[in-house]
């Protein structure tokens, strides 16, 4: 549920108004509106001007807006927020307007944007429009281009947008402290032309990486490398969205990357191509098929296919450990151990103790072991066909026949026709032979009538 508050009242507002530009009084400043669910609300579709197909925000919503004479006005504000990662877990993280990552801001092509900034943190910030090409003063980097908003503040921006495509915003002020903390959102600009580049359904979402330790709520803002939750859109599997689709859409997936390293995405069942990076759009002479994108730190990427083949499509970073929650490098390695008698041992002193590893990690999947409070295991999450065995940034692309034009709900498991389903069979060879002279090769058949040469034999 999305609520509309005023978060400047009386006192705020005055001592807000010294920091808001002459031309826009401080009684004008728009309502706030928030939200605190962690699911993917639908589109906001224009109510004037161009028309255009508004993105979906993966366990996120779009900012509304309201006209004022020709300006479109937006109120963003920067506050701490209760993010819950996955069932089971929340983070107490910083954002905009009641979560992490804020709002989507969606706009047109030639839009003339005025955007209110109220800083309720409890140190100044900024906001960096990134990707966007805007006057010098209004991009949001503190101390160079402008004051920094200091706690209690409202500070606008100004600016047309020049050009359509795929852009987020985030502070320039502590950046380090405030990007760790959660602080980014998506920033969408539609063509001005509404057939160019049109789809049916398009998807937006960031990538952000987070460390907490074991029972914390806070993540360590210092950390640099060692990274336990791999997020879009701060949510793991199995609480990231599902994409569902319609069969026959034509598809776009946007995706902005403000984690410390890269992430080559990975989708199953499709080839796409990317068609939108934060620099604009590419030519259609440049683009080429890839099931695999490469998603570099500070970069946005967008990709299109056509949703032809029905399916329960995995979707994910392919990066292993991005696919993992809780990740830690001192998990000993147990594999090939027997732990039968170290067991026994140890739950002499902790009676609850279960040795897991010895033949891998899945185990650790299927088995719902007691948890420490607000912790999620490493892997999780159950199919039709049993656990996924999955965390981190994993979805799932839901291509379905039959789904209305703007559903977005979750169809539920696809069903397979019959004889589509990899199977088991009985009794399968246990000792193929093996090629090249292996210890498993085929031996000469002593009866047979043509030996092999004698140099052969030597």
């Amino acid at each position: 549920m999305i609520s509309r508050r005023n978060l400047i009242g009386g006192s705020a507002v005055l001592a807000g108004a010294a920091a808001i530009s002459g031309r826009v009084q401080a009684a004008a400043i728009p309502e706030a509106p928030s939200t605190a669910t962690s699911a993917m609300q639908p589109p906001l579709f224009p109510a004037s001007g161009p028309d255009y197909q508004p993105v979906v925000t993966l366990n996120g919503w779009t900012l509304p807006w309201r006209m004022n004479g020709d300006w479109k006005e937006f109120h963003l504000v920067a506050e701490p927020v209760l993010r819950e990662i996955a069932p089971g877990m929340t983070a107490h993280l910083w954002g905009y307007n009641g979560q992490s990552p804020g709002p989507t801001i969606e706009c047109v092509e030639g839009d003339k944007v005025r955007i209110f900034v109220t800083n309720r943190l409890p140190e100044h910030t900024t906001v960096h429009w990134h990707g966007l090409l805007i006057p010098n003063g209004m991009d949001g980097v503190g101390g160079l281009t402008q004051p920094h908003i200091k706690p209690g503040k409202t500070f606008v921006y100004e600016f047309v947008m020049k050009k359509s495509g795929t852009f987020m915003y985030h502070p320039h002020s502590d950046e380090m402290v405030q990007m760790a903390m959660g602080m980014m959102g998506s920033l969408v600009v539609h063509p001005r032309d509404p057939k160019f580049m049109r789809v049916d359904r398009d998807f937006v979402f960031l990538i952000a990486a987070f460390d907490i330790d074991t029972g914390a709520y806070v993540p360590k803002v210092n950390t640099m490398t060692d990274f336990n939750l791999w997020t879009w859109n701060s949510r793991v599997f199995p609480g990231i969205d599902h994409l569902a689709i319609r069969k026959g859409d034509r598809v776009r997936v946007r995706m902005g990357n403000l984690s410390m390293t890269a992430h080559p995405i990975h989708m199953h069942g499709y080839d796409f191509k990317v068609t939108c990076t934060d620099g604009g759009w590419v030519p259609e002479s440049a683009r080429w098929p890839e099931v695999t994108i490469d998603v570099p730190v500070g970069g946005m990427r967008a990709f299109e296919f056509d949703a032809h083949e029905p399916g329960d499509w995995a979707f994910h970073c392919h990066k292993s450990h991005h696919t993992m929650n809780a990740m830690g490098h001192a998990v000993n390695n147990f594999i090939g151990v027997e732990t039968r008698d170290l067991a026994k041992t140890i739950r002499k002193l902790t009676p609850d103790y279960m040795p897991m590893g010895s033949a891998g990690m899945a185990e650790m999947g299927a088995m719902e072991m007691p948890m420490p409070d607000n912790t999620l295991p490493m892997m999780t999450g159950f199919g039709q066909f049993g656990p996924i065995e999955m965390g981190g940034m994993f979805s799932v692309v839901k291509v379905r026949e039959g789904l209305d034009r703007n559903d977005y709900k979750d169809p539920g498991w696809y069903r397979h026709p019959a004889g589509t389903v990899a199977y088991e069979i009985d009794a399968p060879p246990q000792n193929p032979p093996r090629q090249n002279g292996g210890a498993n090769a085929a031996a000469p058949n002593p009866k047979s009538s043509d030996p092999l040469p004698k140099k052969e034999l030597k």
